[in-house]
């Protein structure tokens, strides 16, 4: 005899963690199609963006940018030499600290970013307009699930 599945919900949908499996992963799969034209991962997406929105005066370290994007170091670190052998970022001798190194984005990469970023934001606008006028509630909500 076959266990039935213990659970809190009469509906498997009902459960909040399903749901959010089911539309995490057809959005990636959204996502994963809007970046095939730029030969970028989604997380090689994520990393090249943000360093391309940080992009500032002070040096960016890859820790710096593996906690604003909230990645593990380590495949920060993978990532960043991909994305360096892409000629897309640079890694130099942090100005102030010997031990490590800033990443900055090079014109190349801010220029993918920049046209990828386009295409990922088309693709979040069909992928949410089924929410219509409750989108914003929608970004709150999660919002308020982004802890730190």
């Amino acid at each position: 005899m076959v266990k039935k599945l213990e659970t809190d919900f009469e509906v498997a949908g009902d459960s909040p963690g399903l749901m959010l499996w089911r539309v995490t992963n057809a959005w990636q799969a959204s996502i994963r199609a809007a970046l095939r034209p730029f030969d970028l991962t989604h997380v090689q997406f994520v990393l090249l963006a943000a360093l391309t929105w940080l992009d500032a005066e002070t040096p960016i370290t890859q820790r710096d940018l593996a906690e604003y994007a909230r990645t593990d170091p380590m495949m920060t670190s993978q990532v960043i030499r991909t994305l360096e052998s892409k000629k897309l970022v640079e890694r130099r001798p942090h100005p102030t600290d010997a031990r490590a190194r800033s990443v900055v984005v090079t014109q190349a990469g801010a220029a993918l970013a920049g046209k990828a970023n386009r295409a990922v934001e088309a693709s979040d606008r069909e992928f949410f307009a089924a929410l219509g006028d409750r989108q914003a509630a929608f970004v709150a909500m999660l919002g308020v699930l982004d802890r730190k």
